[in-house]
């Protein structure tokens, strides 16, 4: 008895040998360990996500995908090489509670669909996302994309920038977008899962086969301590009342970083042979001091440098109704600020066609 015992126990070791052995070989010929262009830690809460959402305003019910792809796109599966414009931004972009149709990017294209303007804008919004966070994704997320070079790059600045007015490390302050996991441990295991040829292969398919089925549920009514503190300052009262000289030296330090990093948003755009097209933005609370300041800034330094922008936070009169928490548009909110885009973006794409 003890003797087949242990020839039962070699047969088992011997085939967890061969097994492991096995896939040793298949993760370090097939798997991308040694790849330079694999994202590792980076991008993982924003690749592969399949997750099923009901949203309602009172008035309409849909019920959608929330669907980042492969590549880190919110959206269907399509190729980097095929992107021709993407828009980067924060969550105000990403718009993850609200249908892709009724997003900003999504009203962006159905204006440019009705006018006969044959570019698809694909949405890379990531949830927290400043200008340092974009400048950190370019070397992470999009210098590693297999021949993508998309002739637009929008950027939608602005709202995050007054979270992080010092400008501080993308990779230490919470403004990346949580391109990269803070936790030195997941980073590891992230890395692992990554450069993982079997890992990657099974997300794949538990991605474009198992989707999340349970509802995540999104009221996208107004609430009700937005609707209470609500109070828009509009450019008007801001040029009237604000003092631009005085801001200026009092914000120095905010808006030399401000413009550094727009800047380099340029060059790293410039490498993709891209043009960048740099949008200003506004919540619900209109012309700050400090948004107002840096906005003026960066439209000054825009005409300085013949840099491509749009002034939509001077634009917009804001109501009520444009937004549901503050911070996000509503879906009018949203159908408005693409309208304000368009009529500038149109006439840049007829310029650069």
């Amino acid at each position: 008895m003890i003797t087949f015992f242990k020839k039962l126990l070699k047969i088992f070791f011997i085939n967890i040998f061969i097994i492991l052995s096995f896939t040793f070989f298949i993760e370090i010929f097939f798997g991308y360990w040694f790849d330079k262009d694999n994202f590792g830690p980076y991008m993982r809460e924003h690749r592969m996500k399949n997750q099923r959402i009901e949203w309602t305003n009172g008035v309409e019910k849909k019920i959608y995908f929330y669907r980042r792809n492969y590549y880190g796109f919110r959206g269907g599966d399509i190729e980097p090489s095929e992107m021709q414009a993407v828009i980067l931004g924060g969550s105000a972009v990403d718009e993850r509670f609200s249908p892709d149709e009724y997003t900003i990017t999504g009203f962006l294209n159905k204006k440019l669909e009705e006018n006969n303007i044959k570019i698809e804008i694909i949405n890379g919004g990531v949830q927290a996302l400043s200008t340092v966070g974009m400048i950190d994704g370019f070397e992470n997320w999009l210098f590693k994309l297999k021949n993508f070079s998309p002739k637009y790059i929008l950027f939608y600045v602005g709202i995050n920038e007054a979270a992080n007015r010092k400008g501080k490390s993308a990779k230490n302050d919470g403004h990346d977008g949580h391109l990269l996991n803070p936790e030195s441990v997941e980073v590891l295991f992230d890395t692992i899962k990554s450069k993982s040829i079997l890992y990657d292969s099974i997300r794949i398919f538990k991605f474009k086969y198992l989707p999340r089925k349970n509802f995540t549920k999104y009221d996208g009514n107004m609430g009700e301590e937005y609707k209470r503190t609500f109070n828009f300052t509009s450019y008007k009262f801001a040029e009237d009342n604000y003092n631009l000289v005085e801001l200026e030296k009092k914000l120095a330090y905010e808006t030399t970083g401000y413009l550094n990093r727009i800047e380099e948003l340029n060059k790293l755009s410039k490498q993709l042979n891209s043009i960048p097209i740099f949008i200003t933005s506004l919540t619900s609370g209109g012309h700050s001091e400090f948004t107002f300041t840096m906005n003026n800034y960066i439209m000054k330094n825009c005409k300085i440098k013949k840099l491509l922008c749009i002034d939509l936070a001077k634009k917009i009169d804001g109501k009520i109704e444009y937004w549901y928490d503050g911070t996000h548009t509503s879906k009018k909110g949203s159908e408005t600020v693409a309208k304000l885009i368009f009529e500038d973006l149109e006439k840049i794409i007829q310029q650069n066609n």
